[in-house]
């Protein structure tokens, strides 16, 4: 069976690259031979060997000596690059006028914060008090910071996890999300505290897997998602998926489409409801889309899409 790669040529060369040198450090540390003295062990070298005749591979030699974040968490070799790198912020009242994330990871610095524009006026207020945990580009580095940080049922009240790609900041006045909106579920705490973690994990690895939105490559150049949130409440938690673009009544029928194509999946894949389940109820809503512009409105107006 021929299995094909999802990830990009660059991400795959660069992965591919990875394991070979992964493959090249354990044969040296385990002391074994050049692959050119496999002919004295009774194994034909590749100069040896008849035209279409195809070289036996030790595939358990080339194996040791690579360490995946599941055999070593701390001491991985091998990565497997992401499409886009992405950053992890929190904030809660706890880090409200400190400098560095208390409960959800300890002993990782954090990055500068980016430059975009909008940044200016989107570190004012709240921003000041939002921490960047650290920011990841690779499917072993995502799985060291999950197994180290604070699961969301485990959070104190109030508190927030938003990962957002690289360069943009989890506010609506940067660039990427200003003319955007979001969509996004509430449901009570107590008869959730059990669901969300898995919720919020498959919410992540969709995201930094590009899976909410299929059509990113074609047309547009960038994916419709530029982040994910989730917030814990005293009464309920809330996930979010904030998208760079939102309907609206001067947009085609395609941007709307694509659009409810990520609610849906967020509904049914990550959430895993099904399309006509009914949710809303006390503490509860829907599956919700509103543009950031409506939200801004608080309670005015606006026109939301119910999946």
């Amino acid at each position: 069976m021929t299995t094909v790669s999802t990830l990009p040529p660059a991400a795959l060369q660069a992965s591919k690259a990875a394991l070979d040198a992964a493959m090249a450090e354990g044969k040296v540390a385990d002391g074994a031979k050049p692959p050119s003295s496999q002919a004295e062990n009774g194994k034909e070298s590749a100069d040896d060997m008849e035209e279409g005749e195809i070289q036996e591979v030790d595939m358990e030699s080339q194996a040791q000596g690579i360490r995946t974040v599941f055999s070593n968490p701390k001491d991985f070799n091998v990565k497997h690059p992401l499409y886009s790198a992405w950053t992890l912020w929190f904030d809660s009242p706890s880090t409200k006028g400190r400098n560095l994330p208390q409960t959800p990871m300890t002993a990782v610095p954090p990055t500068p914060v980016p430059q975009t524009p909008g940044a200016a006026a989107a570190a004012q207020g709240w921003m000041e008090d939002i921490k960047q945990v650290i920011t990841f580009d690779s499917v072993e580095e995502f799985w060291g910071l999950y197994n180290n940080i604070v699961p969301p049922s485990q959070l104190p009240q109030r508190a927030n996890y938003y990962l957002f790609k690289e360069g943009i900041i989890p506010a609506w006045e940067d660039e990427a999300n200003k003319n955007g909106g979001k969509w996004s579920i509430q449901l009570p705490r107590e008869k959730n505290r059990g669901n969300v973690d898995k919720w919020w994990l498959n919410t992540m690895l969709d995201a930094i897997g590009e899976q909410f939105d299929p059509h990113f490559e074609e047309p547009a150049p960038h994916s419709l998602v530029t982040g994910v949130i989730v917030s814990t409440r005293p009464q309920f938690y809330r996930i979010s998926v904030w998208t760079r673009l939102a309907p609206g009544s001067d947009d085609t029928e395609k941007l709307r489409e694509r659009t409810e194509v990520i609610g849906k999946h967020f509904k049914m894949k990550v959430l895993g409801f099904a399309e006509a389940q009914k949710l809303a109820g006390p503490l509860a809503t829907e599956v919700e889309f509103i543009s950031h512009k409506d939200s801004e409105k608080k309670g005015k107006g606006g026109k939301k899409i119910v999946i």
